[in-house]
């Protein structure tokens, strides 16, 4: 399908921030860019995240690309595209050449619930109704919201197919998009390569990510996942290290994974707990107990089997909760911010962010076992926890979390790599009383 449209340019209305702070992405006019485009006639084309190698990436990632790379907007690739459609039963996602299964992991999680997804995706937007090439995104960025602006030239191979996201709906387009101005706001395709679920799920929704070493895991990991599901947390996990190998088990070492739901079903021999899980690949799935050719389905109820039992390979799977602690390391659980949650379950929680920096001869203290003249250095804050006002008083303990980041030292993402920061946490045996300086040491 050959089309041809104007074209307009962002040279006057899209600007880089001249600030220094990479941790922010340009500054663009979603709104005055889209009114100039559709004024002039024209379709969007962003100079700041141009159509070209640049947006790539310099590294390993321009060795996959197809020799004759082309970059073509949704209604040049099919006849009807759509942005986003709410009729889709699943919004399956697949990964293209850019090794972001830490980020497609993250986005599956987030699109199980529409009202967190349309936070980050404006699901208004089209290729019809004011189309101008030009599209929108909101992210979490370091203690506030930030628009993404991108144009919807996508890098496809010489048959007009996606190279990086794609749909299993051959003509949605939100996550192919969405996964360009992620792009964009990290510095290219090529900075997608490597991170974390944690990361992605906190860019998506501001809120505090919890990791659980499964090797390690609680007792009663399966109450812990309950609570989870039950208050719309999203659920990410990964596979022991490795690169991305594909196991005789069907599991990829080295691989995030979406953790879409849990069931517990009663076997002849017992209860079983089983996790659902989604392999970003969208394909490649678990070959073991409760995989979809696994024979333990015939312990269920006829009515049980065909509720649960799907014979497609789409890349999700169940497997039993004993063989997901033994095959899987990292499980990550994102506690969505009080402003994020449109139906908050159970009791309400407070949320605090607060900044603090190390540097240098300041406030560079170092480790505990430092010289303790030096420890007290590092940045300190007070957490009080009160307890329960009278009448009120419960038995069930306060869950407190706490979660560092860390802002890029670069525009690219990954161009530097990040510190070892954490933190030590200090009972304080007796109030602490007035607002002058204080310090604490170990």
């Amino acid at each position: 399908m050959a089309m041809w449209f104007p074209v307009c340019r962002n040279w006057k209305l899209g600007c880089e921030d001249s600030t220094g702070d990479f941790s922010q992405p340009p500054r663009q006019d979603y709104e005055a860019l889209k009114e100039r485009c559709l004024r002039d006639g024209c379709l969007f084309e962003d100079k700041s995240f141009p159509a070209t190698l640049s947006s790539i990436g310099s590294g390993p990632l321009l060795r996959k690309l197809p020799s004759r790379l082309q970059w073509r907007r949704p209604p040049e690739l099919h006849s009807n595209p759509l942005f986003y459609s709410a009729k889709a039963k699943r919004l399956y996602l697949c990964q293209g050449l850019v090794g972001d299964c830490w980020f497609l992991a993250a986005l599956q999680a987030l699109s199980l619930h529409q009202d967190i997804l349309s936070r980050v995706v404006p699901l208004n937007q089209s290729f019809t109704e004011k189309y101008a090439g030009i599209f929108q995104f909101w992210f979490w960025h370091f203690g506030k919201w930030v628009s993404v602006v991108v144009d919807d030239r996508l890098p496809v191979n010489e048959a007009g197919q996606l190279v990086f996201v794609s749909s299993t709906y051959k003509n949605l387009f939100w996550g192919a998009l969405l996964e360009k101005a992620y792009a964009k706001l990290s510095g290219s395709y090529e900075d997608l390569q490597r991170g974390q679920v944690s990361e992605a799920l906190v860019d998506f929704t501001g809120g505090v990510t919890m990791t659980i070493n499964l090797a390690e895991a609680p007792d009663n990991l399966w109450d812990v996942l309950t609570r989870a599901i039950y208050s719309r947390t999203l659920i990410g996990c990964q596979t022991h290290c490795g690169n991305e190998r594909v196991l005789e088990n069907g599991l990829v070492d080295g691989h995030a994974y979406t953790l879409t739901g849990i069931r517990k079903v009663t076997t002849r021999h017992g209860p079983e707990y089983l996790v659902r899980l989604r392999n970003p690949w969208g394909k490649i799935e678990w070959r073991g107990d409760w995989s979809d050719s696994s024979s333990m389905w015939d312990l269920l109820s006829p009515k049980e089997k065909i509720l649960l039992l799907r014979k497609d390979n789409d890349g999700e799977f169940w497997m039993s909760l004993r063989d997901f602690k033994a095959h899987f390391m990292l499980l990550v659980i994102c506690k969505l911010s009080p402003g994020l949650l449109t139906q908050e379950v159970g009791q309400k929680w407070s949320y605090t962010m607060l900044e603090g920096r190390w540097e240098n001869g300041s406030t560079a203290g170092g480790q505990m076992k430092s010289p303790r003249d030096t420890f007290w250095k590092n940045p300190q804050f007070v957490l009080s926890i009160w307890r329960p006002q009278e009448g009120r008083r419960s038995r069930s303990l306060c869950s407190v979390l706490v979660s560092l980041l860390q802002k890029p030292r670069h525009r690219h993402r990954n161009r530097k790599p990040h510190l070892a920061i954490g933190f030590y946490l200090f009972r304080v045996s007796r109030p602490l009383v007035g607002s002058y300086p204080f310090f604490l040491v170990p």
